[in-house]
């Protein structure tokens, strides 16, 4: 992916930076895990004493401590098992309980971090990834890590606890037999990282492979009409299962490898279990072993060893999770080429006038669209801008609204660089209706109102007039309350238009910009709109892109562009009698009504 960077830190350490703030939960959950632990590993040592009473008797160990009869020490052992298992079950219900509300915060934490740093950047890092890809990271991947929170996580340190504390006593108390418990140790470390170098890789590119299914699927459903009309479903689903076989046969690698480390560890506690039974025995036969012990011994031998095989699948989970750890936290930390000014701006208070003054801009990796450019658009006035395809129209409208960074130069607003504006209060001060309407799942009401939920009825019901969309509202079953689905798709082209205008004069913002705000809507209710407009446009600058000539035929000004330069200026009227571009472009379309 193109935000990745090559960031060498380990991601556990990463995300515990990032979680710095969770501190006391985590350092919580680990204790309750060490002692449920400690608890749990008790047992064998229990059932060694209860031998050494029965064996020894009145020469036990318990029985050094005062307590001679062999009652008396079956009745404390029989306490302490007690206490033992009531402690291990509480702290088991305790880790239970703090690691998964860890794995449930930081999941949450992590998915609004991401999303929050996802809407500050500039529009040109959605133009190089695929939404698919970005939700698998918002979805997949924070539920992969929240998954090995969950489970993984005090899987990982009960087993480093056992080995740390078994390993420890059965060196105390017989270093001799405790050798053989050890040998295999380092095999499995030896083969554990191996392991977990060659897996790192692959449950990577099992993440990407992933994330490929998710941008094709999310592509598919948002141009299921597309897809329909040119009878392209065989296609898609013939690319949809290669995205699909190749994150099978992915998945399968790591699947291989992961699989291929239990067998590995079985052979090596075998071995172990095998040369403390036989050692162990006989130096126990031959009394240089106390029985008590020996029965820890072999009892414990397996508690050190067998946890063992679990580690394999424990970081396969922790492979997943550390591979998507790192795909979220790239996300969280990809540098904002846009930030806003420390200058507020109150919409109220804003005049209007806008200035370029020797901007240069191009696209990236392409060449310069606009060079020294220079344009002022006085406040209160209505300028309209027109030019062919790819004349850089729209780029004014973006890089006004700062979604995009210029290479040199300024803009401004009331003698002001925009960039020294607050980034938020600069794009309240304008109200946006552009070629491309997008409306949310959700009411006609809720979508006019959508920036602005303190707005009453009254004050929706009178935008919805002045865009010339309350006649079909009100026409519809459920009026305001209708649904207008996914990307507004049970409305009409021209409906959805004049929904977004009627949200753009709700906002009633200082500063109004129409791009192709008419293109989807006929002739008549374009003409309805017109009316509407002249009454919108009143002393508030207003910046009109169109290919229709004719609604922008009454701006106080018109802008003509031409590969990113403008060619000329002026009222309809001069640009008509100048029989220029703008006369060109007028006469092939009043030749074509």
């Amino acid at each position: 992916m193109t935000f990745l960077k090559k960031n060498k830190s380990n991601p556990l350490i990463r995300l515990a930076k990032n979680q710095s703030e969770q501190s006391f939960l985590i350092i919580s959950a680990t204790f309750c895990s060490i002692l449920n632990k400690l608890f749990d590993l008790a047992p064998p040592v229990l059932i060694g004493l209860s031998i050494d009473v029965v064996v020894r008797e009145k020469s036990s160990w318990l029985a050094s401590y005062g307590f001679e009869s062999v009652p008396t020490q079956l009745l404390i052992l029989a306490t302490a098992s007690f206490l033992i298992w009531t402690a291990e079950s509480f702290f088991e219900y305790l880790y239970g309980l703090l690691w998964r509300n860890l794995a449930q915060s930081t999941q949450h934490n992590l998915r609004i971090q991401a999303y929050n740093h996802l809407q500050k950047l500039e529009l040109s890092f959605f133009e190089s990834d695929s939404t698919g890809r970005l939700l698998a990271i918002l979805n997949d991947d924070i539920n992969q890590l929240e998954r090995f929170l969950d489970q993984g996580a005090n899987q990982l340190l009960q087993l480093f606890v056992t080995v740390i504390l078994v390993g420890g006593a059965m060196a105390f108390l017989a270093p001799g037999v405790a050798i053989f418990a050890f040998i295999p140790i380092p095999i499995i470390l030896w083969g554990s990282i191996r392991f977990q170098k060659r897996l790192a890789p692959k449950y990577k590119d099992v993440r990407e492979k992933a994330g490929d299914i998710a941008a094709r699927l999310s592509n598919n459903l948002g141009g299921m009409l597309t897809i329909k009309s040119f009878a392209t479903e065989s296609w898609e689903l013939d690319r949809l299962r290669l995205n699909s076989h190749s994150y099978q046969r992915s998945n399968r690698n790591a699947i291989r490898l992961s699989a291929a480390f239990i067998p590995l560890i079985r052979f090596a506690i075998l071995f172990a279990f095998l040369a403390i039974l036989i050692v162990g025995g006989l130096q126990a036969w031959e009394g240089e072993l106390e029985i008590g012990i020996y029965s820890f011994l072999v009892f414990i031998t397996q508690r050190l060893l067998w946890p063992l095989t679990t580690l394999g699948h424990v970081l396969d989970e922790y492979q997943r999770s550390m591979a998507s750890t790192n795909r979220v936290l790239d996300l969280i930390d990809k540098p904002i080429e846009i930030s806003g000014g420390s200058l507020r701006l109150e919409p109220k208070n804003v005049i209007g006038n806008i200035e370029f003054k020797n901007v240069y801009f191009n696209y990236k990796n392409r060449n310069n669209l606009l060079t020294n450019f220079n344009l002022n658009i006085s406040a209160g006035t209505t300028v309209g801008i027109v030019g062919s395809t790819g004349s850089g129209k729209s780029s004014l409208v973006k890089l006004i609204l700062r979604l995009y960074p210029i290479k040199s130069g300024e803009i401004k607003l009331d003698g002001i660089g925009i960039d020294k504006y607050n980034l938020l209060d600069l794009r309240r001060s304008i109200a946006l209706v552009s070629q491309e309407v997008y409306l949310f799942h959700g009411t006609i009401e809720e979508n006019i109102s959508y920036g602005n939920n303190s707005a009453s009825q009254k004050q929706i019901h009178e935008a919805a007039i002045l865009s010339e969309a309350a006649d079909f509202i009100e026409k519809l079953p459920e009026g305001y309350q209708t649904l207008v689905g996914e990307r507004g798709q049970k409305l009409s082209g021209g409906q959805c238009q004049r929904i977004a205008l009627a949200r753009a004069i709700l906002k009633d913002a200082p500063i109004l910009i129409l791009d192709e705000a008419t293109a989807s809507v006929d002739n008549e209710t374009e003409a309805a709109i017109q009316r509407s407009l002249s009454k919108v446009t009143s002393n508030r600058t207003t910046i009109v892109i169109a290919h229709r000539l004719s609604t922008i035929k009454n701006a106080d000004k018109i802008v003509v562009l031409q590969e990113g330069s403008i060619s000329e200026v002026g009222t309809h009227e001069f640009l008509i009698k100048n029989q220029g571009v703008y006369f060109d472009l007028w006469k092939v379309q009043a030749g074509a009504n």
